[in-house]
Parts: structure tokens; sequence; C-alpha cells
């Protein structure tokens, strides 16, 4: 067992850019949406960059590209609209699960670890894409970024996970692969675990001084 997990009884994940690698999928939707509204399609290189705050700020975010500028309110809904409609027909078609994943949320599982999933994705694409990779049996508790009023980085999700399982913070694991993750941790009173792999806006996670690192999820059991 790795030694961040001394102590902890219950652990957290996050989902895309640490569970499963989904922007293979995003970056279509998204190219999808911006095409139907005449513009131009941004790109999976630079969708990868812009993933991590829920599928609202990624659009946003490819509209600015596109044009230039911010969009305005009424276009970035249209674009939401079709990314979540484009996305929701296939959302997993090219997404893949990293190696290590599995292995780790079984063995965790097995030790009888409550595991959580805390993600900014919405909340009605996480049944499909764990139920596509069998990994909904793992979960004792999924927080989409639209189930609760905050997602990360606020600690709102994760307090809301340590609550419900009444287990102290400081007892708490959270594993991300971005900067949101690290912050909501800590503001939360989470020991952090960060994977190097993922979407951190282009930037290393370890600036964001999580408590430790893993190439792989297999190195925690």
């Amino acid at each position: 067992m790795h030694p961040i997990l001394n102590d902890i009884r219950l652990v957290a994940f996050d989902l895309d850019g640490t569970l499963i690698d989904s922007v293979p999928d995003l970056a279509v939707a998204a190219d999808a949406a911006l095409a139907e509204l005449g513009l131009t399609p941004q790109g999976e290189a630079r969708v990868h960059d812009w993933v991590g705050n829920g599928s609202l700020t990624l659009m946003a975010r490819a509209l600015e590209a596109a044009l230039g500028g911010a969009p305005d309110e009424a276009l970035l809904a249209r674009a939401h609209r079709g990314f979540l409609d484009h996305y929701g027909r296939v959302p997993c078609a090219r997404t893949r699960l990293y190696p290590g994943a599995r292995e780790a949320l079984a063995a965790l599982a097995a030790r009888g670890l409550p595991l959580a999933l805390v993600t900014n994705k919405p909340s009605a694409f996480i049944a499909p894409l764990l139920e596509a990779f069998g990994l909904d049996g793992h979960f004792a508790l999924c927080l989409g970024g639209d189930s609760l009023t905050a997602k990360k980085p606020d600690p709102a999700p994760l307090l809301h996970v340590a609550a419900h399982f009444d287990v102290s913070p400081s007892a708490c694991l959270m594993v991300g692969d971005s900067r949101h993750d690290i912050a909501a941790g800590r503001a939360a009173g989470f020991r952090t675990l960060a994977v190097p792999y993922g979407y951190n806006h282009g930037e290393p996670v370890a600036l964001s001084r999580p408590d430790g690192t893993v190439e792989s999820l297999a190195e925690l059991v």
C-alpha cells in the first residue's frame, strides 16, 4: 500500500484526466457544436488544455478561440446545448481507461475503503461512462459539476463527501490530475495525490504542490 494511504479512511477520485482519457470524445463533441454554428473546429490538442472546469466553461473557451473574443450568453448557451447533445449521444467511443486505474479501484474497494467520484463533468454523463468501463460498482457516491451549487476548486463537494460518510476530512484523500483537484482537496482539509498525465491546462500539476504524486494509479496498491 502506498504510504500516502496511511490512516486514510476514504478516497475521492476525479474522473477526466485521472481515471479516463476522455478528451478525444470531448473534442469531437465540442468541434461538432462549433461547426453547427458555422465556426472553425478547434481540435483535440486545444480541447486538452480547456478541460477541467465543466462543460460550460469548455465551450466558452472553445467559442472564444473560434471567435477571437468572448461570446455573448445566448451564443454560449446554444453552443453548450449542442455540445451536450453530441457528447450525450456518444460519450465513450474514443475514451480510454488509464492503465492502473481499474486495478487501483478494485484493490482499494477490496480493502473496504469507501470510494467517491467527484468530477466537474455534468452528472448525467457519469453513469454511462462508469458502466461502459465496468467501474460503476466501485463508487459509493458520485458527484458531478451540477450535483451541488459549487464545484471544484471549491471545497464544497469534498466536504459533502466527507460528511456523507461521516469521515473527518483529515482522513480523506483526493486523487486528481489538475490544480482544481489539489486546490479543492487542500481547502477541504483532504490529503492530496496527483497524477501527471492528465489535463492541467498545459501546466505540470506538481506546481500545485500536492502531498504526493504517482505516475500510475497502480502505485497506490
